[in-house]
């Protein structure tokens, strides 16, 4: 007897999910690895999966094979039709793109991701222009191709490949309301933190050092070596799945806790693909659900966790043994307020909470921007540095601190950016949830236990996949739908209000 519609299109997107791991690994290798001057035959390799696998995705069998299973899902469970509702959302999203598009974004983003590399390392920006005007002239296409098909704008189309069901509408809702209370807000604690001493910290801070105190918060947290592994790279990243996870961060010789934090991020990330649910992750149902969701996860144990008193209590004596810490300035008031020091900054991965979503504003307008032809490529760079200095109220003095200090858009990536904010919309919206569910969090972090976290994001979260839409997924978990609200609360009680932080923790 022949396997019915549903279970023969489980075997077709099994195989679908080995290609995409096959990707994620060799855009690892290209970000960590790879010398240089084989970014060419990266992207022929790249080309050649990616349209292998639009091919797949796109045939007419699959096609007849989802019609039949949706005209009768009698018998099938809910995450069997919930699986179903993905595989059509795959499919649609690729049969509106043609293959040699698909063939000629993988090219073009291969040659610009390596010419960034060079670009922001050289701080010059006209090196890289003509890369990402191919990039831009095809996404611009693609983007049309896709609202064209999926009946959204085309930039909607964009962000929906990201956020599934998130639109400018949301996006531009949740800004406004940011914006209505954030520069007042930063204001204040900046001028709040001119009455806190903060002391420097002395000693110093070797590579070596600073990736063994990492690996060992990074194995505290419950990352898994044995199926998972740390590296650097120009920008911090996460790929590959729960059976074999990358995740790389940046180390600086001047900071010891930019690059623990970055691991931290990525570790975020990492924990929500190792936490999606096992029997379904070959399946589009078990996958995470979508860039904001992850995002959320990141910026929850980054700067939620990871830059609160509690943490920095944990910290305290493995900077002792990693860095010979000692002297007042390593004392946990004065680390807190390092972790949790508003500044106008120009470097969006090095940014405080309060003037991330600033960083966001900047990007999501100059992306809309170069996407509808409002503003060439070859303007980029001067656009930026005006908006950054209107935003954030400091100049950059190179692209390489301003325009090029991003990986996205030259690997194509239009429409993630607002997923970032997002993120901190839906972290703040758990992280309240979190608290009143898990009222001896700080008592177990401040231990170095980080099981009740992650087993509470793996009940409300991780283990859920793509069953559920964003909104419905976070009414479940918090009982609210997504608003700026929760984040302005957690914001103004943790940079404005000192005495009854202190008292929490």
């Amino acid at each position: 007897m022949s396997a019915s519609p549903y279970k023969q299109l489980e075997q077709e997107f099994k195989r679908l999910n080995a290609f995409r791991g096959a990707l994620a690994l060799l855009r690892w290798d290209a970000a960590v690895m790879m010398p240089r001057g084989s970014a060419e035959v990266r992207g022929e390799q790249l080309a050649a999966i990616e349209t292998e696998h639009h091919a797949l995705l796109t045939a007419p069998r699959l096609t007849r094979l989802l019609d039949r299973a949706q005209a009768n899902t009698q018998g099938l469970s809910d995450w069997q039709v919930a699986n179903l509702q993905e595989m059509r959302r795959q499919r649609d999203h690729a049969i509106a793109t043609p293959v040699t598009l698909v063939a000629r974004l993988a090219k073009a983003t291969a040659r610009a991701e390596s010419r960034w590399i060079e670009a922001r390392a050289q701080g010059r920006f006209d090196t890289f222009a003509p890369c990402l005007e191919e990039v831009v002239h095809l996404v611009r296409d693609k983007a049309a191709l896709l609202g064209q098909a999926l009946n959204l704008a085309p930039y909607d189309a964009l962000v929906d490949e990201f956020s599934p069901g998130v639109t400018t509408a949301d996006i531009d809702a949740i800004l406004k309301a940011l914006s209505r209370r954030l520069p007042s807000l930063i204001r204040e604690a900046i001028a709040g933190q001119e009455s806190q001493p903060l002391l420097p910290l002395s000693g110093k801070f070797p590579m070596g050092k600073q990736r063994a105190l990492t690996l060992e918060v990074m194995k505290a947290v419950g990352f898994p070596f044995n199926n998972g592994r740390l590296d650097e790279s120009e920008h911090p990243f996460t790929e590959g799945g729960p059976g074999d996870v990358r995740i790389t961060t940046r180390f600086s010789a001047d900071d010891p806790f930019s690059g623990l934090l970055g691991a931290m991020h990525e570790t975020g990330h990492a924990m929500y693909g190792l936490g999606l649910p096992q029997d379904w992750r070959d399946q589009p149902v078990g996958r995470d659900r979508g860039m904001a969701m992850q995002e959320s996860q990141s910026m929850l144990v980054e700067m939620m966790i990871c830059r609160s008193r509690p943490f920095v209590q944990y910290l305290q004596p493995l900077l002792v043994r990693h860095f010979g810490a000692s002297g007042p300035e390593w004392e946990l008031e004065n680390v807190y307020r390092h972790l949790t020091r508003v500044r106008r900054g120009l470097i969006r991965v090095d940014a405080d909470e309060l003037t991330y979503p600033l960083h966001i504003m900047l990007r999501y307008e100059l992306e809309k921007q170069l996407l509808s032809g409002e503003l060439a490529v070859r303007d980029l760079a001067e656009a930026w540095n005006t908006g950054a200095e209107q935003r954030l109220g400091v100049r950059p003095s190179s692209d390489g601190e301003g325009c090029l200090q991003d990986i996205h858009w030259a690997v194509g990536s239009f429409g993630y950016f607002p997923s970032y904010t997002l993120g901190a919309m839906i972290a703040a919206q758990l992280h309240e949830s979190l608290r009143a569910g898990l009222p001896e969090l700080d008592a177990q972090v401040a231990g170095g236990d980080f099981a009740g976290l992650f087993g509470w994001l793996r009940t409300n979260v991780h283990s859920l996949g793509s069953k559920l839409p964003v909104q419905d997924l976070l009414k479940e978990s918090t009982g609210k739908p997504l608003a700026a609200t929760a984040f302005i609360r957690y914001a103004e009680s943790k940079y404005l209000d000192n005495t009854a932080s202190s008292a929490a923790a």
